[in-house]
């Protein structure tokens, strides 16, 4: 016997055809779906099971414009194969749909016309609010929210805009940290492994540590072999490790730098990590903690900065301007102690 296809409908079930199927009225069919109001056990009860014969759904959308909240959240989001940004996503969606937010997440490595096309959707379905994670989203598309009147929150970016809340790593202070750490473990020739991508988080660690070192007095080799990415770290290995004067110790901006530059150090070059050389990096993904690895690094709190977020947008004060989360060391085995 064939299969019967299922056909989808027309029209979706209306309000006023719940109110007939259970004979009451309009009005409390709306009390019924509404939290807190007051509606009779008996009515509700008639309500539900007519809602529940029917596939009736509140339109949550409509109710939340006439109350100027659509419940709707836009994540704009660069680069998000690396697993620090993932992993970002994956927690912010969890935090906000806990706290019953509809996510749209906007990836911005599309062509520039698709971008903003699909960022004016957001504006058409009437987002409550646009989070800009770091990364390279252009600063036309921060701009472009704020002028409809849109509130924006920036992760890790410092642009000078007037309108958005921030939400920052304090980068300055762990790049720091990472400096005096390697000098600590007796690192004299100090390099940096940074890369192209030239985001304000990684500009603001690399410019920090080399600040840090110079102040005490040490040079430090400054390495920009491409994009933010394991390969990336591996020709940093090869370009800084080949010379008579090589590092003793290196801070890597990001992990995935950190693993690269590893696994080239430990296999090409034959090093021993970390009695020959310590290396640091910075965010803490899984991969940094796998036996491989064992990578000593800065851990950026993702599932606090998650929650601060989904909370700032219940605030209906709109929480401070700025705030700051500190980047926690990670101490494994590839610094002396």
């Amino acid at each position: 016997m064939a299969k019967a296809k299922l056909r989808p409908k027309k029209s979706s079930v209306s309000a006023s055809k719940v109110a007939e199927v259970a004979g009451v009225s309009r009005s409390a069919v709306s009390r019924t779906f509404t939290d807190g109001a007051s509606v009779s056990p008996e009515t509700r009860a008639k309500v539900l099971a007519a809602a529940e014969k029917l596939g009736y759904h509140v339109n949550h959308l409509a109710r939340g414009l006439i109350h100027h909240r659509s419940g709707i959240v836009c994540l704009i989001v660069a680069e998000m194969q690396t697993p620090f940004q993932a992993s970002f996503v994956e927690a912010a969606t969890r935090s906000l749909q806990d706290k019953g937010k509809v996510v749209m997440v906007l990836n911005t490595a599309g062509k520039p016309a698709n971008v903003e096309a699909a960022l004016r959707q957001t504006l058409n379905y009437r987002a409550e609010a646009t989070v800009v994670v770091s990364g390279a989203p252009p600063r036309s598309l921060v701009e472009t929210c704020i002028e409809n009147g849109q509130r924006v929150i920036l992760i890790n970016r410092n642009d000078a805009i007037e309108g958005p809340q921030f939400v920052m790593i304090e980068n300055e202070a762990a790049a720091t940290e990472a400096c005096f750490i390697l000098r600590r473990a007796g690192c004299t020739r100090l390099a940096v492994v940074s890369s192209t991508a030239g985001t304000p988080s990684i500009v603001a660690r690399e410019t920090a540590f080399v600040d840090a070192a110079q102040a005490a007095g040490i040079e430090v080799l400054v390495n920009r072999a491409g994009p933010t990415g394991y390969a990336s770290g591996a020709e940093s290995a090869r370009q800084l490790l080949a010379g008579a004067n090589r590092p003793d110790g290196v801070f890597c901006v990001t992990d995935l730098l950190a693993l690269g530059f590893l696994d080239a150090a430990r296999i090409e070059f034959r090093l021993r990590i970390p009695e020959d050389l310590c290396v640091m990096g910075f965010d803490d993904i899984a991969a940094a903690g796998w036996l491989g690895y064992d990578l000593t690094t800065f851990r950026q709190p993702i599932a606090e900065i998650a929650d601060h977020i989904a909370g700032m947008l219940e605030d209906e004060d709109g929480g401070p301007a700025q705030m700051h989360f500190p980047a926690r060391v990670v101490w494994r085995r590839t610094v002396r102690p």
